[in-house]
């Protein structure tokens, strides 16, 4: 009696084997299998995708960000470090020594790198959402150093080399925070 039993399980097993293999090989059910994939899986998977890739960008995006800022606050501890320029001060000096000028020029050159740097890594024409606000943080960073009278002369002489969309980028901002500048003066007389 087992043996029938086991004889009819096995029976049972290879029917529902052959049922599953004509299903499998049903032509009919691998064309709504493939539409199935087309319309819905395919889909989801680009999206999952496209979602993932967006996320490492912005992932780098914020890494850029985050190595431009190191960058400014190691910049500005060399500003600490020659308080005799006073470099932070709203009016520059103008009795500077030979060596005092030749400082602020080199101190003024690798601002004008960084500024360059983050100008070629962040800034995009019409930007928008983080993008925009983390370039607001740069754009005020330049029009306070063109705020200085002798970052802006010397600008011309600084820019000598530099990437042309940059050097214009600068220069417009130069000349409106001189003009803003020049305007305040004529407000207070």
């Amino acid at each position: 009696m087992v043996e029938f039993a086991h004889a009819r399980g096995t029976l049972n097993n290879l029917l529902l084997y052959g049922a599953a293999m004509s299903f499998l090989l049903d032509i009919g059910f691998w064309e709504v299998a493939s539409y199935v994939v087309t319309t819905l899986a395919l889909p989801f998977a680009l999206y999952i995708f496209l979602f993932e890739q967006r996320k490492e960008r912005d992932a780098e995006d914020e890494e850029a960000y985050q190595l431009l800022q190191d960058a400014y606050n190691d910049f500005l501890k060399i500003v600490l470090d020659n308080p005799d320029l006073r470099l932070r001060s709203a009016v520059a000096r103008s009795d500077l020594s030979a060596d005092q000028k030749e400082r602020t020029l080199i101190i003024y050159e690798m601002l004008i790198a960084l500024f360059e740097r983050a100008y070629i890594v962040s800034y995009v024409p019409n930007m928008r959402g983080v993008a925009l606000r983390r370039w607001h943080s740069w754009d005020d960073y330049m029009r306070e150093w063109c705020r200085r009278e002798d970052f802006y002369y010397l600008l011309p002489q600084l820019l000598r080399g530099e990437d042309q969309d940059f050097a214009d980028y600068i220069r417009v901002l130069a000349e409106q925070e001189h003009a803003d500048k020049l305007l305040k003066i004529g407000h207070n007389k």
